[in-house]
């Protein structure tokens, strides 16, 4: 077995057993794009062979999804995905598990009217409702893992020849979920408890806002009364740990919807919908967005603003050192499952059930009272770097310092 096929095995293990954690008798639902067949056949292996009742497998293909944008008719755009949202709901309610492997070129859908993509997102996370409230609230597991494409390779590294793209992509790959080491399991345990301890430092301090001070941005972000800051490893309802990004450095809360104010400058760019946004600020007034501005991407950063209520809000504060792994490797992916884990983030639209103390057996009308934001949508966009500051704000007002040029203070 070559040096390759090996770090494949390891990366499907990893993703069966700490990913999505398969247990005996469970379903696991694997959804990939074709050209993922060779990992997507190891990750079927592996899951039958940790117990697993039954794996599915749901295939997607790019090319065929740019036919569809490009030349279906205004209406398709508009129909709802009844017969999936209920299949996927039905699945996660018996418990299965979900793993997604993504392979996106991240200019796939550029030139295509933002219309369309707009209405088809907005119809597919509208009948996908309740099962995205599930997967908010951790009552299955999840987790979401890369592999390269030819096109997502090129984007990342153009200044090297064809021929050598796709190894240093999968190179990339392989380094930050911790694949080149010996036992990548065994890591995964190490590096997740050393999440786990900021966020326990973050939980007993109790801060009241976070104030984020870097070119470009001057943000107050106040937190949920009873948030909870949370690392990696999450648990389901089933008790059973689960990851749900691979790879992740981040530890992250619920801000106070109405309680933002400020703002803030992206750091890198944002891969959405098969279109780049980038160089771009947004200012919010009580915690909504007021103004949007852009050099690359303002009409698609536009639409997603304006999904939906919710997406006038923010859902999720993130705070990642810049000297981590992804980050120290100073690669941008141009995909939000890797930068987001070298950068400080924010994240426009629905917040996180388990953000808040008791929030998983909570309604959403409970959780919107206890200020926490609802919408269609939840999309990360990065502002962290070595410029920036952040500091703790206590009840009493007192400023302390929680990250200094860009890194952990505490």
């Amino acid at each position: 077995m070559s040096d390759f096929q090996q770090k494949l095995q390891k990366y499907a293990e990893l993703a069966v057993r700490v990913g999505a954690n398969v247990h005996p008798g469970q379903t696991l639902i694997v959804h990939a794009p074709i050209l993922s067949a060779e990992l997507v056949r190891l990750i079927v292996k592996s899951a039958y062979t940790a117990g697993a009742k039954l794996v599915t497998v749901k295939w997607s293909d790019e090319t065929i999804t740019r036919l569809q944008y490009e030349l279906a008719p205004d209406e398709t755009f508009n129909i709802a995905p009844k017969w999936y949202a209920a299949e996927m709901t039905e699945e996660v309610e018996n418990g299965a598990a979900v793993l997604h492997v993504i392979a996106e070129n991240p200019d796939l859908l550029k030139g295509i009217p933002s219309s369309r993509i707009t209405a088809a997102q907005r119809v597919r996370s509208h009948e996908l409702r309740q099962y995205r409230e599930f997967q908010m609230a951790d009552k299955f597991s999840w987790s979401l893992i890369a592999y390269p494409s030819a096109e997502w390779a090129a984007k990342v590294f153009p200044d090297l020849p064809a021929s050598e793209q796709m190894d240093k992509l999968w190179d990339a790959i392989f380094s930050t979920v911790r694949v080149d080491l010996d036992n990548p399991v065994e890591a995964w345990k190490e590096h997740l408890k050393t999440l786990s301890s900021k966020s326990d430092i973050l939980n007993a301090k109790r801060y009241k806002k976070l104030h984020y001070l870097a070119p470009g941005t001057d943000l107050t972000i106040e937190l949920a009364k009873d948030h909870l800051w949370v690392a990696a490893e999450s648990v389901n309802q089933q008790g059973h740990t689960f990851v749900a990004n691979m790879p992740t450095e981040e530890v992250f809360t619920a801000p106070l919807k109405t309680g933002v104010n400020g703002k803030v400058s992206s750091t890198k760019p944002l891969s959405y919908s098969g279109n780049i946004i980038d160089n771009f600020s947004l200012t919010f007034e009580n915690g909504r967005i007021v103004d949007v501005q852009a050099e690359i991407g303002l009409e698609t950063l536009q639409h997603l603003v304006e999904m939906d209520e919710g997406s006038h809000y923010l859902g999720e504060v993130a705070l990642v050192p810049h000297k981590s792994p992804i980050s120290d490797k100073n690669i941008l992916f141009y995909n939000t499952l890797f930068d987001e884990n070298a950068s400080n983030h924010l994240a426009i639209g629905n917040a996180y059930a388990f953000n808040l103390k008791g929030g998983k057996d909570m309604t959403q009308e409970q959780l919107a009272a206890n200020g926490l934001n609802s919408s269609l949508t939840h999309v990360d966009f990065m502002i962290g770097s070595g410029e920036m500051d952040i500091n703790g704000v206590t009840e009493d007002g007192t400023e302390e310092p929680i990250f200094r040029k860009g890194n952990w203070a505490i």
